[in-house]
């Protein structure tokens, strides 16, 4: 194994690298320029959490591919590991994966995007990447190897995100179905006293709601 590197941070841009997957050499992140991607690593292949989340990301991938967002797994297991893997679940599961999963035999890409922790060995962690067309890391979450992903949040993410970028708002907790203000988007905060006075306004001819000018509200 390569000598550890720290991981990137949100907002970073993705490091560039070329990879092996099952696809062949691929060079990141200009294989998706323009894209978003998520490119997410797992412990191992052959394993029972992970055979159920590849399943799962599979059956999203056409949700995926709406947004405008592409898949990449990644483990330190051999390609022809990844290969194997992938053909049984579909000779078992019927389902084909269709994105390409790096071979990270070498550790180096796993070292490059710290996922690789001493307290769990040499297996990759189970981390998302999620990097948005300009190459910028936008989310980063991990889980416990005990735990498989919920591929609703990955989707409900980069919807999530989509929505604030096209309409200049916050998206709430569990958006779309929020407790409060259901499937509206959140106004960012007024920054004077004129914006404030227009938040007023706005609430009084129903355009937008507020429970305070600091906490107001609108229909997407």
């Amino acid at each position: 194994m390569e000598e550890k590197e720290g991981m990137p941070l949100i907002g970073d841009k993705f490091p560039e690298m070329s990879v092996n997957t099952t696809h062949g050499e691929l060079k990141l992140p200009e294989e998706y320029d323009g894209k978003w991607f998520i490119l997410f690593s797992h412990p191992g292949d052959f394993t029972p959490v992970c055979t159920t989340e590849f399943y799962s990301f599979q059956k999203k991938y056409d949700e995926f591919r709406e947004l405008n967002a592409e898949l990449i797994g990644l483990s330190i297991d051999q390609v022809y590991s990844h290969l194997k893997w992938t053909e049984w679940i579909e000779e078992k599961m019927g389902e084909k994966i269709e994105f390409p999963v790096i071979a990270d035999g070498t550790g180096k890409v796993a070292n490059k995007l710290g996922l690789i922790h001493s307290a769990g060995g040499t297996a990759t962690v189970r981390a998302v990447f999620i990097v948005d067309p300009e190459s910028t890391i936008r989310a980063i979450l991990y889980y416990p190897a005990e735990l498989g992903r919920n591929m609703d949040e990955i989707v409900r993410m980069i919807k999530g995100f989509q929505k604030a970028e096209e309409e200049g708002v916050a998206i709430p907790a569990n958006w779309p179905k929020n407790e409060l203000v259901k499937d509206n988007v959140i106004m960012p905060p007024a920054s004077s006293d004129d914006e404030i006075e227009k938040r007023k306004k706005q609430e009084d001819k129903g355009e937008i709601e507020c429970y305070d000018w600091w906490l107001c509200h609108r229909e997407s």
